[in-house]
């Protein structure tokens, strides 16, 4: 338990100024999202950018290209987010996905986490023998799951980053990227709060009719 917390330690104090703007970023960008404030996306942005250079370096593969459709999708929601009807209301509000949304969000989930496991079981035989494919694939298939829910405001969104954030914290701390581990728990604190909140939201809020393409 000492060792541990040694390696806590000294994993906090090697933290370097461009992961700490991240993590700050992180944190605000999903305080935002809890919110279904639209600052969620060019906070984020902060934050995908910066993760994509610092996972690349850890040999995260897996989380690198999360980041990158992180960066992709957050311009794709932010464009939906501020879309309005003739009334200038908001015309994506938050709601529970059917069944059929379950479905594809399932299968979308285990073909992210195949593919992107045997890429990375292929680049740690290869090139990369500090890959860590089934924790990466995971960690990496959820948020990409995550990430398509929420430009779409679905309540489920958040049960997707809770299991991110549950497989992350022990993905970065293995890396050395302590604070980021520790950034990672807060996030998941912070995404069980996002869950209740946009559960009662979704509850409120009556179905509009109105639907997003897949």
């Amino acid at each position: 338990m000492g060792e541990l917390w040694n390696s806590f330690l000294q994993g906090l104090l090697q933290t370097t100024w461009l992961e700490a703007i991240a993590v700050v970023a992180g944190i605000a960008s999903v305080i935002y999202s809890r919110k279904e404030n639209v600052l969620v996306y060019p906070v984020g942005l902060i934050n995908t950018i910066i993760y994509i250079y610092l996972s690349l370096k850890g040999q995260l593969f897996g989380e690198a290209t999360v980041n990158f459709y992180y960066t992709v999708m957050s311009i794709y929601g932010w464009i939906w987010w501020l879309k309005k009807d003739e009334q200038h209301h908001t015309i994506l509000h938050v709601s529970f996905s059917n069944r059929r949304l379950w479905l594809q969000q399932l299968a979308f989930f285990f073909a992210c986490y195949f593919v992107i496991y045997f890429a990375l079981n292929y680049l740690q035989k290869e090139f990369a023998p500090g890959a860590i494919p089934v924790a990466d694939a995971f960690a990496s298939a959820s948020a990409y799951t995550g990430m398509w829910l929420m430009t779409r405001k679905k309540v489920e969104s958040w049960w997707w980053w809770i299991a991110t954030n549950i497989a992350s914290i022990p993905l970065y701390f293995i890396k050395g990227y302590v604070f980021t581990s520790v950034y990672y728990f807060i996030l998941l604190i912070l995404a069980v709060f996002g869950l209740v909140e946009w559960m009662k939201r979704a509850k409120q809020i009556p179905d509009s009719g109105f639907r997003i393409p897949n």
